[in-house]
């Protein structure tokens, strides 16, 4: 175990460039599953769940080189459908990402529960009515039996959530299943629209990406091919806000600004903003740090919702930033019941928070945050918790940083970078 020895109140200056999304670099690795030929990943994030993903990938057979700077070879010359280790999987979400490919490419795989951040019930049934709809069968009995021993076939799919893993899964499947497939309902973040570029690169047919109704033609094979995964968009983010609490000036190099305009609003109503150099991002030292109420001076209402809306993943970050924000706002997450359980831990630090549901809560600010021993419960949380940190007066200790780990690359070694005083010691 390790944790975060952090000094608060030292305002961020300097540069920093964000590693690769995370999110997208585990379902282009699984993707990689759908072709025998070498595929050249870079920008590949070193973090945890990327390395819990290769070692699953390994398992089943594929030859994973790191060429150093991020850039990994991989290739799945011949992939066996073994009994995979629960373990593994349930260090991970995203071993679900490993069904969609394996039955298109393998006609069978059998996969122990996923794991993931505990922030309430995560469903599977859209992955498992996805791959149905494609021919496959889908049975349970403590692991997850997936099977398609006549191949899968194209097919017109409503998926019943806009589930982002869902779509993913489905996209895999689909893109060598005979005929042409229609996805309909299906999620359009950032990752998802990667994964689809990335996989017309190998040959695939996929058409309208970036909207909820994907077609896609099914092809024979897939060839080998490179690519350079986009930068963590939600890393760009948790800097924006880890420079507006700290007072901070910092530009974020290779920001991937084409995809922040609906978060910039958001983080707008926070009284937060910054200035677009190119594909950088500078964020100022003079932030206005004020709620803007909704029309008539009401409470305004932060929501997440499906992409291009604001992203569950940074509802953590966005409270953080408001408890330094002159105003009241409530935050919304319909979509994780324990996304808001680690207010308590903002609430001892000195924030003026009400938690008013599991999906609901009301930030009042500015106000001082002051230091605290902490543990993180998730990989989100746990970042917003080191922003709290980075305002607070006096040392704070964040145990259990291994979950922030599995998001963010050397976040410590960046924020020292950046001036912060923050020093990770084993427990």
């Amino acid at each position: 175990m390790e944790k975060f020895i952090i000094e608060g109140g030292i305002p961020l200056k300097g540069e920093v460039t964000p590693a690769g999304n995370k999110n997208a670099a585990l379902p282009m690795l699984a993707a990689t599953l759908l072709t025998d030929e070498p595929v050249l990943l870079h920008n590949v994030p070193p973090i945890r769940d990327v390395h819990v993903m290769r070692d699953l990938l390994e398992s089943l057979g594929v030859d994973i080189a790191d060429l150093g700077g991020g850039t990994w070879r991989i290739t799945a010359r011949t992939v066996r459908p073994g009994d995979l280790d629960p373990d593994l999987c349930r260090r991970i979400r995203a071993s679900i990402l490993l069904a969609g490919p394996m039955t298109a490419r393998c006609g069978e795989l059998r996969l122990p529960p996923p794991g993931g951040d505990v922030i309430g019930r995560r469903r599977v049934d859209t992955h498992i009515l996805a791959l149905r709809e494609l021919g496959a069968e889908v049975t349970y009995d403590r692991s997850f039996e997936f099977s398609a021993s006549r191949g899968l076939r194209g097919a017109d799919i409503l998926l019943d959530e806009a589930s982002v893993t869902a779509t993913e899964n489905a996209v895999m499947a689909a893109v060598m299943a005979k005929g042409a497939t229609v996805i309909r309902n299906a999620a359009s973040e950032p990752h998802i629209q990667e994964l689809c570029h990335f996989l017309n690169t190998l040959g695939a047919r996929i058409h309208d990406i970036g909207s909820n109704t994907l077609h896609i033609e099914g092809v024979p094979r897939l060839h080998g091919g490179e690519f350079t995964i986009g930068s963590d968009y939600l890393e760009v983010i948790s800097f924006v806000g880890a420079a507006a609490v700290t007072r901070g000036s910092i530009r974020i190099r290779k920001a991937g600004v084409h995809y922040l305009d609906m978060i910039r609003m958001v983080m707008r109503r926070l009284g937060v903003d910054w200035t677009v150099d190119g594909n950088d991002l500078l964020v100022s030292g003079e932030q206005a740090l004020t709620i803007v109420p909704d029309h008539g001076g009401a409470i305004p209402e932060i929501k997440t919702n499906v992409w291009p809306a604001f992203p569950t993943d940074l509802i953590s970050i966005a409270i953080t930033v408001a408890t330094q924000s002159a105003g009241t706002v409530m935050f919304h997450d319909w979509m994780y019941s324990g996304r808001m359980y680690f207010t308590d831990k903002l609430a001892g630090m000195g924030a003026r928070i009400i938690l008013c549901d599991p999906y609901r809560c009301i930030v009042q600010g500015p106000t001082q945050l002051y230091s605290e021993k902490v543990e993180s419960p998730d990989i989100r949380a746990g970042m917003a918790l080191l922003l709290a940190a980075l305002a607070a007066q006096g040392q704070s200790t964040i145990r259990n940083v291994g979950q922030i780990d599995r998001g963010y690359a050397g976040v410590d070694d960046k924020l020292r970078a950046l001036g912060a005083k923050i020093e990770r010691v084993s427990e």
